[in-house]
Order: structure tokens, then sequence, then C-alpha cells
């Protein structure tokens, strides 16, 4: 196992990318991870009702869903971060429920905040793709007598989830990229894990262009997941032979 020994030597004399901050390197990308990935779960959970909410026709129903879609979409991320981790913890009502001990978490905090953030800009764009449903497609599904939840389960639903694709891949995409402010509130993901290498070895460069190089390739590798479900779910779109 000589390999291995060389590798051990130049870890360890390289400081930045020693044993112990290449595992600082590894839980920042778990941290990172799992919180983008349960923020835009939850997030596009919450969307698909708002979306058909907010392009209802009755006033009592869109409005409050668009106050809520413009507040998120109007600010930046890092002030709703901020007003959701100082602000929400300073209400008594919250701090005297019998379940506060277990949701004052950074983690807790910043999930929430992420997941109303992400859930707002999907609501928009599927919004948008519901509302460009051909009108052919509703026609046909009222012939074959569909009420109007079944035609939104069956045919209106699907038909824009395929066109918000590749909207939804640049918002996914925006999230990881966002996700870095997480490290302002004490969570230590990526950038978090960069910044505590900088103060251990004072080297202010080249953690974060590791750092930088981990989002490049979880960034490529979330267009080459879209690129193919737009392939396989687009395919009709395309133009015939290619």
């Amino acid at each position: 196992m000589e390999w291995l020994t060389t590798l051990q030597a130049v870890l360890t004399d390289h400081t930045v990318l020693s044993a112990d901050n290449l595992a600082r390197y590894g839980e920042g990308l778990v941290t990172t991870v799992q919180l983008v990935f349960a923020s835009l779960v939850i997030g596009l959970f919450l969307a698909v009702p708002l979306a058909i909410g907010r392009s209802s026709k009755r006033r009592w129903i869109s409005l409050p869903i668009y106050a809520y879609t413009y507040v998120f979409r109007g600010t930046p991320l890092l002030v709703q971060l901020y007003l959701i981790y100082y602000g929400l913890p300073s209400i008594d009502a919250l701090r005297d429920w019998q379940y506060w001990e277990y949701i004052d978490r950074a983690h807790v905090w910043a999930l929430v905040a992420f997941t109303l953030n992400t859930a707002a800009y999907t609501t928009e764009i599927f919004r948008g793709a519901i509302k460009n449903t051909p009108r052919g497609e509703i026609e046909a599904a009222k012939a074959y007598g569909m009420g109007y939840w079944l035609r939104m389960r069956r045919i209106v639903l699907p038909s824009a989830f395929r066109r918000a694709l590749p909207a939804y891949g640049n918002e996914v995409i925006f999230m990881l990229h966002a996700s870095a402010v997480a490290s302002i509130v004490t969570i230590m993901d990526l950038t978090g894990a960069a910044r505590f290498i900088v103060a251990r070895t004072y080297s202010a460069f080249e953690p974060y262009l590791w750092v930088a190089c981990i989002y490049l390739c979880l960034t490529f590798a979330i267009l080459y997941l879209f690129r193919y479900l737009e392939k396989r779910l687009l395919a009709h779109l395309r133009p015939a032979g290619e």
C-alpha cells in the first residue's frame, strides 16, 4: 500500500488538503446537500397546491398567495434568513411552546427560510406553466366529462410539469448556490467549512477555491440530470429524426 502512504504524506504536507480538512469538506458537503434537498422537496410539495390556488379566479384565494410570492421573491434570501433565525425566536408564544427545544436549531430555521423561498419561486414557475396549458387539451378533457380536479390531476399538472422543467432546473441550481448563506447562522456547510479552514490555516484563497470546485461539480451534475429528464419527458416536442 505504498500509494496510500504516499498520499497520506502529501496530504499531511498540504495543510489545506490535510486529512482533517478533507473530512471537514466532506461534512460540509453532506450538510449542504441535505439542506438543499430537504428544502427543495418540501418546497415542491408546497408549491403545487399554491400554484393551483394562484391560478384560481377567486381573488380571495389568489391574492394572499400572490402577496406571499411577491414578498419572498422581492427580498434577498439572506434578509429572510436573518428575520427567521433572529426574529422568530424572539416571539414569546413560540418560546413557550412545548416543542420549542426541538425546533430552536440553526438547521431548522435555515430549512424554514430556504423552503419558503424556493416554494415562492416554484409556485410562480408552476403557475405560469398551468396558465400556458394549451386550450385544446383542456377542451378535450371537458369533452370526456372530466371535472376540474380530475382534469387538473390527469391533464393540466402533468403537462405543466413538463413545460416547467427547464425553469425549475434553474431554480434548483439557484437554491444550491444560495445555500451558501447558511454558514452565516453557524451552520457548517461547504462555505462554513471553507471559512473554518481559512481561520485554521491562514490561507485565504485555496479553501474557497476548492469549495468553488465542489459547487461547480454539483451544478454540472444537476444540469446533466435535468437535461436527461427534459430529453425523456419532452421527447415528443423534438423534430422527427433527432
